[in-house]
């Protein structure tokens, strides 16, 4: 072939390797990142809450379809997940052609469903509340962060349930999104979030929901597999910002994090058990249900001044996903794009050697 062939040839293989740029892993993590620092800024709307809105679409269906049997609650999942998993679909479709409106959508999507800012924001009015005394005030903030009856709670139950909160919930909130979103984009995060929001509505265990709820609630347990173990071993490594040891911290996740009734949440509480130097589970009442949480940690009981340590282990840990999760995008996205542009180019160089 002769220079004319080679420019042939190359000029082609050029637009392919331009366009299999512009579909490069930026977009996703950039996304991610500014989702996150849109979280720091403003938190959760007070009103208008996407996640409030699909809460009570699904209602609504559940009102429509509620059986007693796993068949009813299997369908409900389906539809509200399927739903919105679509609506990313379509957006991610939407925006292929161009990597600033992906970025926005992305970022916007991110927003939508983490939880960080707020859980940290609740954890600290907690903690203001005890430290006043307050405990009419922080009976009444706990039900922010979890379902449990405060009716009863002192002060020192009152610090162990809001450290647990803080740290499931950093998990659930958090780096369980942001990992969904770095592997599947904006179709991951807001099907993931979904699924966490129906397993908070339905997937407990009551007299109503034992087999409706089935289906969600086994869903997010799959869905939090991979993320809940991240969050534990990225406490770990996190432990020494809360005057924590690593080594201890990872000793106590793989000694007790497999203790919960959850399959998940264990991992979360334990390491953060680890980490803060206390032991966490005993009683929890649920309305007329009471709970025996078998212990973890090697310490004491938590007090108010755990508080303020898990949230701040908590947002370290969240600082920890959100590039975790920005490399993930980036090599998953790559991966794919790079093969794309190998795939275009060696089409091209045989259809110009063909002619």
């Amino acid at each position: 072939m002769g220079f004319a062939g080679w420019v042939r040839c190359a000029a082609p293989t050029s637009r392919a390797l331009g366009s299999a740029a512009s579909r490069l892993p930026a977009p996703r993590a950039l996304g991610l990142l500014a989702g996150v620092a849109l979280d720091a800024v403003f938190a959760d709307p007070r009103r208008g809450h996407p996640v409030a809105l699909f809460g009570r679409a699904a209602a609504a269906l559940e009102r429509r379809l509620y059986g007693d049997a796993k068949a009813y609650g299997v369908a409900h999942t389906a539809l509200c997940v399927g739903a919105v998993a679509v609506v990313g679909v379509a957006a991610e479709r939407a925006t292929r052609r161009s990597p600033l409106a992906r970025a926005a959508v992305t970022a916007a999507a991110t927003w939508a469903v983490l939880g960080g800012t707020s859980l940290a924001r609740e954890g600290v009015a907690m903690a203001e509340a005890l430290e006043a005394d307050d405990l009419p005030r922080a009976r009444a903030r706990l039900s922010h962060l979890c379902g449990r009856d405060p009716s009863e709670l002192e002060a020192a139950e009152l610090a162990r349930a809001t450290v647990e909160s803080v740290a499931e919930n950093t998990s659930d909130a958090v780096v369980a999104p942001l990992l969904w979103g770095a592997v599947a984009g904006v179709p991951g995060l807001l099907a993931y979030r979904a699924v966490n929001t129906l397993d908070a509505m339905v997937g407990h265990r009551s007299p109503r929901y034992e087999r409706f709820g089935w289906a969600a609630a086994r869903l997010d347990d799959a869905a939090n597999l991979v993320p809940a173990r991240a969050a534990g071993a990225l406490a770990v490594l996190a432990s020494p910002l809360v005057g924590g040891s690593p080594r201890r911290t990872a000793r106590v996740l793989a000694r007790d994090g497999h203790r919960h009734p959850s399959p998940n949440a264990g991992r979360c509480e334990s390491a953060f058990a680890g980490a803060l130097g206390v032991t966490l589970g005993g009683v929890n009442v649920y309305g007329s249900r009471v709970e025996h949480r078998p212990e973890m940690g090697d310490g004491r009981k938590p007090d108010v001044s755990d508080i303020r340590r898990s949230v701040r282990l908590a947002r370290a840990v969240s600082l920890a996903a959100a590039g975790v999760a920005a490399a993930v995008a980036m090599r998953s996205t790559a991966g794919s794009a790079v093969r794309s542009a190998m795939r275009s180019a060696m089409r091209f160089a045989v259809r110009s050697n063909c002619r």
